[in-house]
């Protein structure tokens, strides 16, 4: 083993005994809860050229050592995989968000679940409509001059509307609408709509002209209200419970950065950037003053490998990363396969 490597171990002893204990750490702790194979003379110099390399550092003189951002960083970067969640814990997600009777369902269940697991604050992103596709338009006769319009997307969110129409519905022409509609819009980006939906009209005798267009109206301007991004959040308390210990200055920058949407939406949006199965932003990393005593751990889910929406949890730079990193991906997965099916 090298010096390099052997002081990363050393690193690593300290960033997971600060975690448990939330004490500074000294040579002498960890020479009695870790074999580090090396004489306590070797750990205090090991410990002296992290901290001159700016991994960790003696918050009070006298004190033993804790991380840096720096040090975090190097800490989940060397992670050589994220642990597997147990059973239990994995039975749990699976049970609670199979049980869920719709989208909203899902995505509230999801949130407070992962919070639990965690003793994060739990972020959830609603899928994103700039990354999905339209799966199915159905169109249902309701009384003699009333259509409901039922429009499902592959991210699962399912919009309804009512068109009062001028005459008397013909179930036929509804029918015909609704198997071209489907032809021409089905599978289709969001995006792409416009131009697959603006030839329908011509399709039809000027008869039925009218509810085509009405038809096709209400999708777009449906679609088009639902655009704005949504993010639910839960655990608060949390984060609450342990300020005290793991914030040196008031809570208040971060709770008034969860209360900003905007800011959550655009750290997301950041983070949705990095291909990675689970992307982590420490501290100064975040962008954002409020946030430059947490870290967060995000995931995405639904769609292709980069998916329609992300999932986290934040919570101080004094996390638990491994459990937290396990948790993060495992719901994302199970929101992934619940809107997949």
């Amino acid at each position: 083993m090298t010096s390099e490597d052997r002081r990363l171990d050393v690193l690593r002893a300290i960033v997971e005994d600060y975690v448990a204990t939330r004490e500074p750490v000294g040579s002498r702790a960890l020479t009695e809860r870790h074999r580090l194979g090396v004489s306590p003379a070797t750990i205090r110099n090991d410990m002296a050229a992290l901290e001159e390399a700016g991994y960790i550092v003696q918050p009070h003189t006298s004190a033993g050592r804790v991380p840096t951002d720096k040090g975090y960083r190097q800490f989940v970067d060397r992670l050589a995989e994220v642990k597997p969640l147990s059973f239990a814990e994995r039975r749990a997600i699976s049970t609670l968000l199979e049980d869920a009777v719709d989208l909203d369902d899902v995505i509230d269940r999801a949130v407070r679940l992962l919070a639990q697991l965690t003793q994060q604050v739990a972020v959830v992103q609603y899928p994103s409509l700039r990354r999905s596709a339209l799966r199915h338009v159905e169109l249902v006769p309701v009384g003699a001059r009333h259509l409901l319009v039922v429009i499902i997307t592959t991210t699962g969110r399912v919009e309804q509307r009512t068109l009062e129409l001028a005459g008397d519905v013909d179930e036929a022409t509804v029918g015909e609408l609704r198997m071209r509609l489907n032809v021409a819009a089905a599978g289709r980006r969001l995006a792409e709509l416009g131009g697959a939906l603006t030839g329908l009209v011509d399709e039809f005798p000027r008869a039925v002209a009218p509810l085509v267009h009405a038809v096709v109206e209400v999708v777009e301007e449906t679609l088009d209200q639902e655009r704005e991004e949504r993010v639910v959040v839960a655990g608060t308390a949390n984060l609450a419970r342990t300020a005290e210990a793991d914030f040196t200055r008031s809570i208040g920058p971060v709770l008034e950065a969860l209360e900003e949407q905007v800011v959550l939406l655009r750290l997301l949006s950041e983070m949705a950037e990095d291909q990675a199965a689970v992307v982590v932003r420490i501290g100064r990393e975040t962008q954002h003053e409020g946030l430059v005593e947490a870290s967060i751990v995000t995931s995405p889910y639904g769609g292709d490998g980069a998916g329609v929406a992300r999932v986290g949890a934040l919570g101080p730079l004094r996390m638990d990363y491994p459990g937290t990193m396990a948790a993060v991906r495992a719901v994302a997965r199970y929101l992934t396969r619940i809107l997949a099916g």
